[in-house]
C-alpha cells in the first residue's frame, strides 16, 4: 500500500473511530485538573482577587488566555487525523492575538505615555516566564500522548498547537495570581512564556508524534 493510500485509510477509520477525540477531551481534562493542582500548590490566587474582578484589565487577562486555548483546541482536535490540510479554520488563531492588540491600543490611548514602559516591565516578568510554562506542561505531555492515538500529517505542527493550547491554559491559570494586570505587561511576557511552550510542543511533537 502506498503512502497516499495509507494517509486515506487512516483518515476513513478516523471518521468511524472517535478514540483520538475521546483522548483529546481527557487529556485535556486532566491537564486542567493537573494545572489547577500545581496552582494552588505553589501559587494560589491574588490576595485582592474578588476585588480585581471589577477591574477590566485582571478580566481580560482570562478572557485573551481562554480565547487562545479555546480556538486553538478546534485545530489540535484537526491536527489528530492523517489528513488535517491547512485551511480557513486556521483563522480562528487570530482570536487572541486581535483580542490583545485592541486592548493593547486602548491601553496606550487612555494612558500617559509615561506610564507605558512600567507598565509594560511589570513586577513580576522573571516569574511569569518561569510559571506560565511551568504550568502549561501538564497539558502539554497529556496532549502529545492523546495525540499519539491519532496519526498527525505533521507532528511538528501537532506538537506546535498542542503546546499553544497547553499555554493557553497555563496562562490562565497564572493570570489568578498575577498582579500585573496591563495588556502591554501581558502582550509581552504572557506571550514569550507561551511562546516557548509552543516550541517546546513543536520540537516534542516532532520526535514522539512520528508514524
Amino acid at each position: 500500500m502506498n503512502t497516499d493510500k495509507l494517509i486515506a485509510t487512516l483518515a476513513a477509520d478516523g471518521t468511524q473511530d472517535a478514540s483520538p477525540m475521546r483522548m483529546l477531551l481527557w487529556a485535556t481534562l486532566a491537564g486542567i485538573a493537573v494545572t489547577a493542582t500545581l496552582f494552588f500548590i505553589l501559587l494560589g490566587p491574588r490576595p485582592d482577587f474578588m476585588s480585581a474582578t471589577h477591574s477590566w484589565r485582571f478580566v481580560f487577562k482570562f478572557v485573551v488566555t481562554l480565547a487562545l486555548a479555546a480556538s486553538t483546541a478546534l485545530l489540535v482536535a484537526r491536527a489528530a487525523r492523517p489528513q488535517s490540510a491547512r485551511g480557513p479554520a486556521d483563522a480562528v488563531l487570530c482570536l487572541a492575538p486581535v483580542l490583545l492588540l485592541a486592548a493593547v491600543i486602548v491601553e496606550l490611548a487612555v494612558m500617559p505615555a509615561d506610564t507605558w514602559m512600567p507598565r509594560l516591565v511589570g513586577h513580576n516578568a522573571r516569574i511569569c516566564m518561569f510559571f506560565i510554562p511551568l504550568l502549561s506542561f501538564g497539558p502539554l505531555a497529556l496532549l502529545l500522548f492523546a495525540l499519539r492515538s491519532g496519526a498527525p500529517a505533521s507532528p511538528a505542527r501537532a506538537g506546535a498547537l498542542a503546546g499553544l493550547m497547553a499555554g493557553g491554559l497555563g496562562a490562565a491559570f497564572y493570570a489568578a495570581h498575577c498582579p500585573d494586570d496591563s495588556p502591554l505587561f501581558v502582550a509581552v511576557w504572557y506571550t514569550l512564556a507561551v511562546t516557548f511552550v509552543t516550541v517546546v510542543g513543536a520540537a516534542l511533537g516532532r520526535r514522539v508524534l512520528r508514524w
